[in-house]
């Protein structure tokens, strides 16, 4: 008789494809809750519009997500972790020589780029009702942020007392958390004017702390 057995190879492939398939799914659902909770916001999100937005049935949305939350804990999950990987390229320690003006932009050049490319993330980090879980995560990106930002200021200002640095940084990132929410309301030539405008809060705010030395380039 010929040997019908199929190679062992074949047998895993079959669970690969089926998780390769089911990865791309609930990739498809998380774009389309991202949608559906920048244009309705959290609360009034329901999970039958995710499912419409994904183009499938809520049974299908059901097989990968119990309810609302468990999408919005997954994909708020993903955005700490990108958000930690921007802000540990934006806030690095610098060269103390560097002008006031440069560090500044850079740094809200990167965190505008992300907020910009991922809005719900400011739908998910401010909005009301939103899970525990994710109001925790927020708390806690929220002070590593800070401390974040008491680097590169330490780094500019290496005089400055420690007090006077967190003080500090907790102003810098108040002030651009209410810049952002400007940001986002507008586009083109006027979402730019706007960002321009934080950095020049932020840049007339620092400058008196260094004196002569973070003068502009």
């Amino acid at each position: 008789m010929p040997d019908t057995e199929k190679p062992a190879s074949a047998g895993k492939e079959q669970p690969r494809r089926r998780q390769a398939r089911g990865e791309r799914r609930i990739a498809q659902l998380l774009q389309a809750a991202a949608s559906v909770f920048c244009t309705s916001g959290y609360s009034a999100a329901s999970t039958n519009a995710i499912a419409r937005e994904a183009g499938v049935s809520p049974g299908t949305l059901y097989q990968f997500f119990p309810n609302k939350e468990a999408i919005a804990i997954e994909l708020g999950d993903q955005l700490m972790h990108r958000m930690r990987e921007t802000y540990g390229e934006a806030l690095a320690p610098v060269d103390p020589a560097t002008p006031l003006e440069e560090a500044v932009a850079a740094a809200v050049d990167r965190f505008i780029a992300f907020n910009t490319e991922h809005p719900v993330f400011f739908t998910l980090m401010h909005g009301t009702d939103i899970p525990g879980r994710i109001a925790e995560e927020h708390d806690a990106l929220h002070s590593t942020l800070v401390g974040r930002i008491e680097g590169l200021l330490s780094s500019l200002l290496p005089d400055t007392p420690q007090d006077v640095v967190t003080r500090t940084a907790h102003v810098c990132l108040g002030i651009y958390k209410a810049g952002l929410e400007l940001v986002l309301t507008h586009e083109g030539a006027e979402r730019e004017a706007y960002v321009q405008e934080v950095k020049n809060v932020l840049i007339r705010y620092l400058e008196p702390l260094g004196g002569d030395r973070l003068g502009r380039a």
